[in-house]
């Protein structure tokens, strides 16, 4: 059996990410149901058959791209413990801002277009819920944010703020008057989420006795 030559490898890598990148725009505009191999495949100027060869199908793919969206948001969710709130934030904020294909994908399979069992689903978003309100709480606890607001509704706005800006784009903007995916509406909410949390640059410090 014949080794690849290194720009064959090269070669077959290119193509793989071409796919991928035609299928995140395929799922994210028509959702998993709508899409089609064909328009993936014409989208990434491939034959239909390199699909099949490379990933299997539409399911491979799939699973490939969530794959990496998993990893990307295990690096900038909301409950990230190595950043300061607004910095952890942000990050989960311009994860949406620099590519909404992705997060469109979530909010796709949210609303239960997918070919996943819907308990699986389900569990999923519990972990990552769990973890992040576990990490609000922390927080809390360590007075980086103020006690006035429940942790898991603290945890909700973070969340919901992060896809807002692909789910009701239109609503941002008829609200704020600014472009939903620029630098300008996170550093906006950014801002007003930190006031409403009460996030404190400093940690209080209990009061010295005598």
């Amino acid at each position: 059996m014949t080794t690849p030559e290194p720009r064959d490898r090269r070669n077959a890598a290119h193509t793989r990410e071409r796919i991928l990148d035609a299928a995140l725009e395929e799922f994210a505009a028509k959702g998993y149901s709508g899409a089609r191999t064909a328009g993936i495949a014409r989208r990434a100027g491939v034959n239909q058959q390199l699909i099949s060869y490379h990933f299997g199908g539409k399911e491979g793919l799939l699973r490939e791209l969530r794959g990496r969206w998993q990893a990307r948001r295990a690096k900038l969710a909301p409950s990230a413990p190595a950043e300061s709130f607004p910095a952890s934030f942000a990050a989960a904020l311009d994860a949406t801002l620099s590519d909404p294909r992705s997060a469109r994908m979530v909010i796709w399979r949210s609303l239960g277009d997918h070919p996943d069992d819907a308990e699986e689903s389900a569990q999923e978003w519990r972990t990552v819920a769990a973890a992040a309100v576990r990490r609000m709480r922390e927080r809390q606890a360590a007075g980086e944010i103020g006690d006035r607001l429940e942790p898991e509704f603290a945890t909700l706005l973070t969340f919901l703020l992060s896809f807002a800006p692909v789910a009701l784009p239109q609503l941002i903007e008829a609200i704020y008057g600014v472009d939903p995916l620029s630098a300008e509406y996170r550093e906006l909410v950014a801002a007003q989420l930190s006031a409403l949390l009460d996030v404190r640059t400093e940690p209080e410090q209990p009061p010295s006795e005598g």
